[in-house]
């Protein structure tokens, strides 16, 4: 029951993201659907700018805006390997940035990221969700990789509208 009932959340989630028409629209119903179905606290979107070797979110639950060097952090890593990474111990995982929860005042038990990949297949951005009530399962992964793979493509979308 459980299954039928995520997948017609998805389901929802692709019908309400198609009537949205800006990123402001759009990425905080993805952070919404994301949390929801894989059962996590917070979302983060970071976005990758290649000029200036750094992130930015762009959707930071509880924050402002956070900007980090893209080769620090957990987002680094998956920036470099190009794979998601779950990480249920973060405070062992040596690129885990504590000063960020010193920063925001929120403490991180676990988080999950995957990366989003333009056309190009080159990596955009990361996807991050933290502190998921258990831990993160590696059935959790095949989610973040659909919402990793929805916020790229609706970019891409929202890009060749604004050109237009």
């Amino acid at each position: 029951m459980k299954n039928a009932q995520t997948h017609t959340k998805l389901a929802d989630f692709g019908r309400e993201l198609l009537y949205k028409t800006s990123l402001a629209e759009g990425l905080p119903l993805v952070s919404k659907y994301a949390k929801e179905i894989i059962g996590a606290d917070r979302c983060s979107m970071f976005i990758y700018n290649p000029d200036k070797n750094e992130f930015w979110t762009t959707l930071a639950d509880g924050v402002d805006r956070i900007v980090i060097s893209a080769d620090k952090g957990i987002v680094g890593e998956t920036l470099r390997t190009k794979k998601p990474i779950l990480e249920n111990a973060v405070h062992s995982n040596p690129y885990f940035m504590g000063d960020l929860d010193k920063i925001t005042g929120y403490t991180t038990k676990n988080v999950i990221t995957a990366p989003i990949f333009d056309y190009k297949k080159e990596v955009g951005g990361v996807l991050e969700l933290l502190n998921k009530e258990g831990g993160f399962q590696e059935s959790d992964l095949k989610y973040m990789k659909f919402f990793a793979q929805y916020v790229g493509e609706f970019i891409e979308l929202i890009n060749l509208h604004e050109t237009k």
